[in-house]
């Protein structure tokens, strides 16, 4: 069966300063557009997912609440997963590692640089740094969840909020 990935990269958020301590950070007034901006383009697009993992730092998992809602879900639905903080793409492969085989599609919302180094060790695609708000599919077919592993998925669709903004 196959097997989707759809990475989100968290939404712009206030700036790092002596007062706010990095993982505290939530998002601003344009990441709470850019999460709004990119859950209605998941939406209309119909791409969604049969669970949603986010990293438990506010800005990346107020943008998978504001997604979450776009596409119908209810935020007591998502799952926090402390590693994808600072666990390192490692962390991001035991998240994908471990997901049942009921479900077919997960949504993962994380932070840079680990999200994007995970989405090129993946689908061995040369992405570069993912915009804030961004999203990547990686399709993989006839493997397990814990079977998948380096290059073993296909980059199907990359977009950005600024993207999504130009076609509308």
């Amino acid at each position: 069966m196959k097997k989707t990935l759809i990475l989100v990269r968290h939404a712009t958020a206030e700036d790092h300063s002596f007062l706010i301590k990095d993982f505290d950070r939530k998002l601003n007034d344009k990441g709470l557009g850019e999460s709004a901006k990119m859950g209605e383009w998941l939406a209309t697009a119909n791409i969604g997912a049969d669970i949603f993992v986010s990293s438990p730092a506010p800005r990346a998992y107020q943008t998978a609440e504001i997604i979450a809602e776009k596409l119908g879900l209810n935020a007591d639905q998502l799952i926090s997963d402390r590693d994808l903080y600072d666990g390192g793409p490692k962390a991001y492969l035991n998240a994908l590692n471990s997901v049942s085989e009921s479900f077919s599609k997960l949504m993962l919302f994380g932070h840079n640089p680990d999200i994007s180094h995970f989405a090129e060790y993946m689908s061995g695609t040369d992405l570069g740094s993912m915009k804030k708000g961004s999203v990547a599919i990686i399709e993989f077919e006839g493997l397990k969840w814990e079977e998948l592993s380096a290059k073993t998925g296909q980059l199907t669709l990359y977009k950005t909020p600024k993207q999504v903004s130009e076609t509308e």
